[in-house]
């Protein structure tokens, strides 16, 4: 995968690590990997780097400007309920 199929704000599915199967938002991306939080253990301010082969794009993009941890934690929340 490359760096351009991802987006900030954009909602993915962690493929790998102890992470696998669990919804994040990405928050900033880099060359080789994404820094993607999900308002718990890896909340807004202290991402985790993950590299774009252990990540799966959802065709879903939070816009809110201001994101903070909880309404990131409720919107990705949310988003896995609507999810098959």
């Amino acid at each position: 995968m490359i760096r351009g199929m991802f987006a900030v704000g954009q909602v993915v599915r962690a493929t790998a690590g102890g992470e696998k199967g669990k919804l994040f938002a990405v928050i900033r991306c880099e060359e080789t990997f994404a820094l993607i939080s999900d308002g718990k253990r890896h909340r807004t301010d202290n991402p985790k780097k993950k590299s774009f082969k252990h990540i799966e794009p959802l065709d879903i993009i939070l816009t809110d400007e201001n994101l903070t941890d909880k309404k990131l934690r409720k919107a990705l929340e949310r988003i896995k309920k609507s999810l098959p």
